[in-house]
C-alpha cells in the first residue's frame, strides 16, 4: 500500500510542525480536518509556523465524497470524541488511523469507534514547539514512534505509514513494543507534565531544584507500580534515563501542560493523575502523589 492522501486532526503545537512538513510533501493531497464551526476562521487565518503562515486546505464533514488513506489525531484528550465524529465521512475500508496524543486510553477509544479500520499507536518524543497567539514556534522537530501494538514483524500498514512519513521529512521509529514505548511516555507525561504546571517549571528546573525532582520521580514512580501490576514492562531504570532525558532538552522549555495553564487552558490532568487514580483503584495501588496532583491542577484550573 502506498498512502496518496493524508489529513491532520488538532493543529496545536505538534500538530502545526507535522502539519507544515505533510502540506509541504503533499500539497493538495493534505488536509486538515475541522469542525465546520471553524472551518471558515481557519481557512481565512491559516497556520503560523516560525513566523511563516501556510495555507493547506480545510475539511469538514460533508465537504466531499472522499477517503483519506491516512488520518493522523493530534487533538487534546478532551477533544478526541469530537474529533472522531469530525473525521467520520473521510475514512474509509482502507484508511489508517494514528493518534498521535498523550496518554494510554486514546487508541482504544478510536478503535472502538472504527473497529474496522487499522488503529495505530503513536506519540510524538523530543519536539520543542511552543504555541502563543502568535502562532507556533519550534527548533526540533522531534521523532515519532508508532506502529502496531507488536512490531517484531513490520506490517504493510506500518510501512506505508513510515514510508509517508520518511517522504515528509518526519523522523519516524517503530518499537518492537508498542505498548512500553506508550507507557514510558505516559510515566514521563505524568511526571514532567504535572509537576511543571503546578511550579511553573521549565524544562531547565524539573531535575536540578530537589523538591521538583523528588516529586517527578515520585509521581512516576506509582505509574510503574501499576504497570508491573498489569504486566506492563516498565523498569525502574526507564525512571532514571528521564532524569537524564531532561537535561537534552531546551532549559527555558515547557511542557504543553504548563503551556495550557499560563494560557488559561484546560488540561489533560484527567488523562494524566486522572488516569492513575483510576488504575489505582482498580488495582488497589495507592497513588497519594498523583492525587495530590491531580487536585492541585483542578484548583488552578478553577481558578483561571
Amino acid at each position: 500500500m502506498k498512502i496518496k492522501s493524508v489529513a491532520l486532526i488538532g493543529m496545536g503545537a505538534v500538530g502545526t510542525v507535522y502539519g507544515n512538513l505533510l502540506y509541504n510533501t503533499y500539497g493538495s493531497d493534505f488536509a486538515v480536518i475541522a469542525d465546520k464551526s471553524r472551518k471558515e476562521k481557519l481557512k481565512k487565518d491559516g497556520f503560523t509556523l516560525n513566523g511563516k503562515t501556510f495555507y493547506p486546505e480545510i475539511i469538514s464533514n460533508g465537504d466531499l465524497n472522499k477517503k483519506i488513506d491516512l488520518i493522523i489525531f493530534c487533538v487534546k484528550n478532551y477533544q478526541l470524541a469530537q474529533a472522531i465524529d469530525d473525521v467520520k465521512d473521510f475514512v474509509g475500508k482502507e484508511t489508517i488511523l494514528i493518534t498521535l496524543l498523550n496518554g494510554v486510553t486514546a487508541r482504544s477509544r478510536i478503535h472502538a469507534a472504527y473497529p474496522e479500520n487499522k488503529v495505530l499507536y503513536g506519540l510524538s518524543m523530543k519536539i520543542d514547539a511552543q504555541r502563543s497567539e502568535e502562532g507556533v514556534t519550534n527548533t526540533v522537530d522531534g521523532v515519532i514512534h508508532f506502529g502496531e501494538a507488536d512490531n517484531t514483524t513490520i506490517s504493510q500498514d506500518v510501512q506505508a505509514v513510515s514510508d509517508c512519513f520518511n517522504k515528509a521529512g518526519i523522523e519516524n521509529i517503530v518499537f518492537p513494543d508498542m505498548i512500553r514505548t506508550i507507557w514510558k511516555k505516559f510515566m514521563l507525561n505524568v511526571g514532567a507534565n504535572q509537576i511543571t504546571a503546578i511550579t511553573r517549571a521549565p524544562y531547565g528546573k524539573i531535575t536540578s531544584i530537589d523538591t521538583n525532582l523528588t516529586l517527578y520521580k515520585e509521581a512516576m514512580m506509582e505509574v510503574l507500580a501499576i504497570a508491573k501490576s498489569s504486566d506492563i514492562d516498565l523498569r525502574e531504570e526507564d525512571i532514571e534515563e528521564f532524569v537524564t532525558l531532561m537535561s537534552g532538552f531546551s532549559p527555558n522549555g515547557r511542557t504543553s501542560m504548563l503551556q495550557d495553564v499560563e494560557a488559561k487552558r484546560k488540561t489533560e490532568v484527567d488523562y494524566f493523575a486522572g488516569t492513575v487514580i483510576e488504575m489505582g483503584k482498580k488495582l488497589n495501588i495507592p497513588t497519594p502523589v498523583n492525587h495530590v496532583l491531580y487536585c492541585i491542577i483542578k484548583s488552578i484550573e478553577e481558578l483561571y
